[in-house]
């Protein structure tokens, strides 16, 4: 479950170290009603008040995590290249977990705790990846592996903004297009939930544009320009009733997961004519069932034997996020291509794949 948020800023990390990411009714079956609404905010029957930011906060926490436990959730799908002009070519699976955990704290602001993982398999038999044959490049290369350690960020009462890239960079603004300003000029955190029957329904997106870290004049192979515009789309769904028990510290959820961006790194397509073409992935995204039940039985097993830690969080909160954008990730544990360039490497353990440490 790629992707991620935070509000205070300066509260929990540097302005390089922001954590990414990455949530009513009454209405007839057959019908959507969109939230919130006046009526609705009146409603005395109602579970969660969808007109008030904190409980927008409370269910989305759980609708994305768990309260006061660790969860695990999965993706998994296939990603396309598309060439302008051509038709989509499938590339290989995308496939990873979250271990996920919320809280409320006593201002009733929400925080998110995750670890996560990211691979590529095979289209065929679904193995995971440790190199990839470039049918573009006719290259083999191998295969970085995505390890977003701990990441912990506060969520408030107005909608985050990311913050990527270096000073300069505009912040991404989430869910632009169905969150909308008030009077005072302020985004407050109302998400737009719709509901179906029982089905509550909430898009969660980011649309991104900054420097890339993985600069050309470092990793001329590895990096497709200066700037990277990658983006991510979540349609999840919930039921209605689970969402708004407050004994239940989570909600079964499902959800569609599209995300588009330049090439990864780790495809070499930097200095070809194949560096402006778009990488685009559909996955299914869900949490919920108890214990490693969401997990795809071969990735489960290649996270037990590589990245165990990652079926698990600390018990910390105050955590510094160092690991947030994948493209940062990938310059501070991939050494420059141009020998001359001066680089910095991570003090993290990579545990699989290009840049393995450990």
């Amino acid at each position: 479950m790629n992707s991620k948020f935070v509000t205070h800023l300066g509260n929990t990390a540097s302005r390089r170290d922001i954590i990414k990411a990455s949530l009513a009714f009454g209405a007839s079956a057959g019908s959507a009603a969109i939230l919130p609404t006046a009526a609705y905010a009146a409603s005395p029957a109602a579970g969660l008040n969808y007109a008030d930011p904190y409980d927008n906060l409370y269910a989305f926490g759980k609708i994305w995590s768990a309260y006061d436990e660790t969860i695990i959730g999965a993706f998994h799908g296939l990603m396309y290249v598309r060439i302008p002009g051509k038709r989509m070519i499938p590339v290989f699976g995308y496939t990873g977990t979250g271990a996920l955990q919320a809280k409320i704290d006593d201002d009733g602001l929400l925080w998110i705790k995750s670890r996560e993982t990211g691979y590529f398999t095979d289209l065929k038999t679904g193995d995971i990846l440790e190199t990839w044959d470039n049918p573009f490049t006719g290259k083999t290369v191998e295969v970085y592996h995505f390890y977003n350690d701990v990441l912990t960020g506060q969520v408030g009462t107005e909608i985050p903004k990311f913050f990527m890239g270096e000073m300069g960079d505009a912040p991404t603004l989430m869910n632009e297009g169905t969150v909308f300003p008030d009077k005072n000029g302020k985004y407050p955190f109302i998400l737009p939930f719709q509901q179906y029957g029982d089905d509550l329904m909430l898009a969660w997106d980011y649309t991104h544009d900054y420097t890339n870290p993985v600069k050309p004049e470092g990793w001329p192979r590895s990096s497709t320009g200066p700037r990277i515009t990658p983006s991510e789309h979540f349609t999840f769904q919930v039921n209605k009733d689970e969402l708004e028990d407050r004994s239940l510290p989570t909600c079964r959820m499902t959800a569609g997961f599209s995300r588009i961006s330049e090439c990864w790194p780790f495809m070499e397509m930097g200095g070809t004519e194949f560096a402006d073409v778009t990488l685009f992935g559909r996955m299914h995204s869900h949490k919920g069932l108890p214990g490693y039940q969401e997990v795809p039985p071969k990735v489960l097993n290649y996270i037990e034997k590589h990245a165990p830690e990652f079926l698990t969080l600390p018990d910390e909160w105050d955590i510094g996020n160092k690991r947030v954008d994948t493209w940062k990730a990938y310059a501070q544990d991939i050494p420059p291509e141009n020998p001359d360039y001066e680089w910095e490497p991570s003090d993290f353990k990579v545990p699989s794949g290009r840049g393995a440490t450990g």
